[in-house]
């Protein structure tokens, strides 16, 4: 598969991470990409998807590099504090989120000057891995919203299927990579918001906008499994979010 030359200025580190771990990507995988024209050549926007597996962050860069622009992932705070990692996702200038504490504000304001900068942000609004149990998009949080409508920039979907034959949902070694299992990332057209830009940013309007952004991911991945996806999105319990299941204790499809 073709890949567009890049429209973005990034740091040699990047463009280091991409001659590496864009070639393991290709030898270990075969791709079914769609939805391509949907990604901005120019400017910042947000690119929003679906997460259920540790390797999904690099499908999604893969697909998104290849559209010829490169995503800034906002990852968890903890990611940076470890050795090697976290001075590496910094010179790849992607941006930390502190949760539940004084900093959270940080990652919103360096996002908003990323994207004033004609970057792409990327981020899986769901915030961690889905507790749904057959692996569909669970409820959103709402910084996604926040960011777009503080912005005004274009929030892009995207579903993703396929990552977990590499990587299982909570598992710790990979799957069967010899027999290159088939990634799916299909990119739909900016979700429509135009209508919440001029209203209050208050808890409301964030949970519509959070809803629309993840009832255009889901729709997606509805398309690339074939299946029709619960009425309602999964809502873990606080319970979940802090377990991490062992591999293979539920259902998958």
């Amino acid at each position: 598969m073709s890949r567009q030359p890049l429209h973005d200025k990034i740091p040699w580190s990047y463009h280091g991470v991409i001659g590496t771990v864009r070639p393991l990507l290709m030898g270990i995988t075969r791709r079914e990409w769609s939805g391509g024209e949907h990604i901005p050549r120019t400017g910042g926007f947000i690119v929003a998807s679906n997460h259920y597996s540790e390797v999904d962050p690099l499908t999604l860069a893969h697909f998104v590099v290849d559209q010829g622009r490169a995503p800034f992932f906002l990852a968890k705070s903890s990611l940076f504090e470890v050795p090697v990692l976290g001075g590496a996702l910094r010179h790849l200038g992607q941006v930390p989120v502190y949760r539940e504490t004084s900093r959270a504000g940080d990652a919103l304001e360096a996002a908003r000057d990323a994207l004033a900068a004609g970057r792409c942000i990327g981020v899986m609004p769901e915030g961690t891995l889905t507790r749904d149990p057959d692996m569909w998009p669970m409820r959103g949080r709402p910084g996604v919203a926040r960011l777009a409508l503080s912005t005004g920039a274009p929030v892009i979907p995207v579903g993703q299927w396929g990552a977990q034959a590499i990587l299982d949902r909570y598992a710790r070694r990979p799957g069967n990579i010899l027999r290159r299992p088939v990634q799916q990332v299909r990119a739909g057209p900016p979700v429509d918001l135009s209508d919440l830009h001029g209203q209050d940013h208050d808890t409301r309007t964030l949970i519509e906008a959070t809803a629309r952004i993840m009832a255009a991911i889901t729709a997606l991945v509805a398309e690339l499994r074939g299946q029709t996806p619960p009425e309602k999105p999964y809502v873990p319990t606080a319970s979940e979010l802090h377990r991490r299941p062992r591999p293979g204790r539920e259902g998958h499809p």
